[in-house]
């Protein structure tokens, strides 16, 4: 490709997402140069990592412009919502991820669902409200199950399944009066509930052009077979076999192309990853939800399957020059387990030490990405936050994959015990291949 990659890249944020990020980054033909703000303890590993936290619009701005940075790659949602790419783009350095408008597409559940409606993409039937009355007169029209979201950003929490009236009221009510997620939840979605299995697509647009990344399936629940509340994401694992060549086509033809064009159709010019959460119904693929960026944690079992250069690719997107790549995929199949701290979703320990193997240690081809870490004064690695890790492996069968993940798991302990993990990611699939 004729188009010149930077050579000085920014990563934004501080999850596992960005950690894998900088690591295929940092795998790059071209050996750029790449730092990340804020970072976390593993990240901090790899590149230099500079204290500015990622909803500090202005101070990413100059942060950019003092280490001479020719490229931004902006991990989390919040910032995008924010405007960073935005005040990035104003200050003339390029940027993947969406502006402002674009990323509302995250921002508001509300917003994406007029969207999907207007256009006539497969989404279930909803009702917006924002107020308690109305809202519990219109669940008793329907049936239950049925999903009550937060319009906002949640950090991916703001989500119920309610299987009962009770719960959904109870739901409704928490969101529009108990302030349960802020002035996230002052609107509310409520939709028909989806039935089937989940996929997770993510694509590299372009203003209108696109590139399918390889499919994957997370695990959204916090406990083994689906149980419990949702999660940011317990695991996942790539390929989704469950999505099948005619099936993708079908999704690319019925969702990915209208959703690409109608986004710009709106007059947003869109750059950065449309990341299309569907639901595998029995009568076709229904879109559950859009969001702005990179999955979290369908990022780490992604990105490491692409033969292509992941700088050319993003690169590429943010120069208009899409049309250009031609996507390679490795055949390797790959799992991610999410260890998480004690008590996730809710309340939970910080400052637990972690002790990891040495790389030396770990299986074949698995990876370690950091995601709620840092370093204390002692210059342990100790936990910060809710998920903590996600150790990703990779594998020539979905078996070889899981096995070396879940291995690498065992090696890994956390002060006090305070951590746990699902012991069944991708068992779905290897039963079907059972």
């Amino acid at each position: 490709m004729s188009l010149s990659l930077p050579r000085n890249v920014l990563v934004v944020g501080s999850g596992g997402r960005e950690h894998t990020l900088v690591k295929t980054l940092l795998a790059s033909p071209a050996q750029p140069r790449v730092i990340a703000a804020p970072g976390n303890a593993g990240i901090a590993q790899d590149v230099p990592c500079f204290p500015v936290a990622a909803d500090n619009i202005p101070g990413l701005v100059a942060l950019a412009q003092t280490e001479k940075i020719d490229f931004v790659v902006v991990g989390p949602e919040v910032p995008l919502s924010l405007g960073l790419a935005d005040k990035l783009l104003a200050a003339g350095i390029p940027v993947y991820g969406p502006t402002a408008d674009g990323a509302r597409l995250e921002a508001s559940k509300i917003f994406t669902k007029q969207i999907l409606l207007k256009y006539n993409i497969p989404t279930a039937p909803a009702a917006f409200f924002s107020e308690t009355a109305p809202a519990l007169a219109y669940l008793r029209t329907r049936q239950i199950p049925i999903v009550i979201k937060a319009d906002g950003l949640a950090a991916g929490k703001g989500v119920v399944v309610a299987i009962s009236l009770a719960e959904a009221e109870s739901a409704v009510r928490d969101m529009l009066e108990g302030d349960r997620f802020g002035a996230s939840g002052h609107q509310i979605l409520i939709e028909d509930c989806l039935f089937g299995e989940e996929t997770s697509i993510l694509v590299v647009v372009s203003g209108r052009d696109s590139v399918i990344l390889p499919t994957s399936q997370d695990h959204k629940r916090i406990g083994d077979g689906d149980t419990g509340p949702n999660t940011g994401g317990m695991g996942t694992y790539s390929p989704a076999e469950v999505v099948t060549p005619d099936l993708l086509a079908r999704i690319e033809n019925e969702i990915v192309r209208p959703s690409v064009n109608a986004i710009a159709d709106e007059g947003i010019q869109y750059r950065g990853t449309l990341f299309i959460g569907i639901m595998l119904t029995p009568s076709g693929p229904s879109v559950i939800e859009y969001n702005a960026r990179f999955g979290d944690p369908e990022t780490q079992v992604v990105l490491p399957r692409l033969a292509t250069d992941v700088l050319a690719l993003l690169w590429a997107a943010a120069k208009d020059q899409l049309n250009t790549i031609q996507l390679s995929v490795r055949p390797d199949y790959s799992v991610c387990v999410v260890i998480a701290a004690k008590g996730y979703p809710d309340a939970f320990p910080k400052g637990d030490a972690i002790t990891l193997p040495p790389v030396s240690a770990l299986p074949a081809q698995t990876f370690v990405y950091h995601a709620g870490t840092a370093q204390n004064a002692s210059g342990e690695t100790v936990t910060n936050g809710g998920r903590v890790l996600g150790v990703t492996s990779l594998g020539s069968t979905l078996r070889e994959a899981a096995d070396r993940a879940y291995a690498a798991c065992e090696k890994i302990t956390f002060a006090r015990g305070n951590h746990y993990y699902r012991r069944d990611i991708a068992a779905k699939q290897l039963t079907r291949r059972a």
